[in-house]
């Protein structure tokens, strides 16, 4: 994002790396107030009459028609569907990186389509949290240091924000990879990355864009399995847009969505 590119440069990192875990996934601290997928710190997202139509050369494309959907804080929602149907232009338009032509998304009560820019940028940075197919991580940094940068974006001191990422790096199991940079991580690990960068701030609500689609099928469900458990544990509102069934399954509510962005309760485990 544009944000990232006018950080100051970040010093190396005094964090000692920790032993490598005996499975990829870290034991979870015990969670007492967040437990479960609802009454945790995630928002409550309401979306009414969503559309979205674009002109190109004089033709018009309808690509979302009257889409409603109501998030309750801690959900997690698996949206699924064929190619093409407005599911990662849905997603898009939900963690506010494109605008609906008509339509209404509240988070939390407040009206998103109605903020300015800058404040549109200023609450994505702050309340959502993203994890796309490819991981985006900036190959010149660390591990730790591409976690680290939605803290620092907020402001958020130095110290502060390389605990928080070193908490969550070892709590996806990379808290031996401190200090590598992508190249050195395998494809697994990267995504293990990219997940701890959109958690590392506790966001309200969780989008995920295929996350596990260009991963192996042992390291994509140790991938599924985080995504339920870091959401329990802290609680964010997640939805995954996703083409993989077994992901899909494991979330407590699934959608189909269908030609024109009409969602509609699926089943996949009949």
């Amino acid at each position: 994002m544009s944000d990232e590119a006018d950080l100051p440069p970040i010093e190396p990192a005094e964090i000692t790396a920790a032993p490598a875990p005996a499975s990829g996934i870290v034991a979870a601290p015990e969670v007492v107030e967040r437990k479960g997928t609802r009454g945790g710190r995630g928002a409550r997202i309401e979306v009414i009459g969503m559309t979205k139509h674009y002109d190109h050369g004089g033709t018009h494309v309808s690509v979302l028609r009257g889409v409603d959907l109501v998030l309750e804080p801690g959900d997690m929602v698996a949206v699924v569907g064929a190619s093409g149907v407005g599911k990662s232009t849905f997603l898009q338009i939900l963690g506010t990186l494109d605008l609906p032509s008509t339509g209404s998304i509240k988070f939390d009560g407040e009206e998103l389509t109605r903020m300015s820019p800058s404040r549109l940028a200023e609450f994505r940075n702050k309340k959502i949290g993203f994890v796309f197919q490819f991981h985006h991580l900036l190959p010149e940094f660390t591990a730790l240091e591409n976690v680290m940068m939605p803290a620092l974006i907020q402001k958020v001191p130095r110290r502060t924000a390389e605990k928080r990422a070193a908490d969550i790096l070892g709590r996806v199991g990379l808290g031996h990879r401190l200090t590598h940079k992508p190249s050195e991580l395998s494809g697994g690990e990267q995504q293990r990355v990219a997940l701890a960068r959109a958690m590392v701030l506790e966001p309200e609500l969780l989008l995920a864009d295929e996350p596990t689609g260009n991963l192996d099928r042992h390291t994509g469900e140790e991938i599924h399995g985080l995504f339920v458990e870091l959401n329990r544990e802290r609680g964010s509102s997640l939805l995954v847009v996703t083409h993989n069934p077994e992901l899909a399954a494991l979330m407590p509510r699934c959608l189909r969505m269908v030609d024109g962005g009409a969602l509609e309760p699926a089943e996949l485990n009949p």
